[in-house]
């Protein structure tokens, strides 16, 4: 595991999560440009522990677990604190919190019974592209507040509360079907 730790995708991943509470803190300040600027930065780390780990040949087990989590503490927060500022309507936040809750408890107990395949499904990734790109353009709406960037923003969020009915749903199945796949080889 030590090892693990130190490798330079996981390196990458852990700058990340050194970054949350910052942009966090420009976000409640209200100081937008700043926590764009950091949003970017963050998404540049999130690209780049992926490549490095590709190319470097130094794909984890850790990495596996911390990079959904980095990303998932980056946007839960970033919905929130955008909600607490007016930035982003509290449904699609609603809604995000509580496909992942679901789906935090269900992996829980799926673990308690010996289902170890939590691989994210075309939705679930699909969603969490429109939530990147809901949380930038929210951002960049408060910077630049321009009609274009607005109604992107706005577009961004409504794909974000389709992909998260759609991801739930489709993880639902799947989970299902990796159930049955497992309970067939007992």
């Amino acid at each position: 595991m030590k090892n693990e730790f130190f490798t330079t995708p996981n390196q990458l991943t852990l700058a990340r999560l050194f970054f949350i509470p910052f942009i966090n803190i420009c976000v409640v300040e209200r100081r937008y440009h700043t926590a764009l600027v950091l949003v970017v930065v963050a998404g540049l780390s999130d690209g780049l522990d992926g490549l490095a780990a590709r190319l470097l040949h130094q794909r984890t087990r850790l990495g596996e677990y911390l990079d959904p989590i980095a990303d998932k503490l980056l946007l839960s927060s970033l919905f929130l604190v955008l909600s607490f500022n007016h930035l982003i309507a509290w449904r699609y936040t609603v809604m995000v919190f509580c496909r992942d809750l679901s789906i935090l408890l269900i992996s829980a107990l799926l673990y308690i019974v010996g289902l170890r395949d939590f691989r994210p499904g075309i939705f679930g990734k699909i969603n969490t592209a429109c939530q990147i790109a809901a949380v930038f353009f929210a951002l960049l709406a408060a910077v630049y507040p321009n009609e274009w960037i607005w109604m992107t923003k706005r577009v961004l969020l409504y794909s974000v509360f389709a992909f998260t009915l759609a991801s739930a749903v489709h993880y639902v199945v799947l989970t299902g079907q990796r159930l049955r796949a497992l309970q067939s080889t007992r």
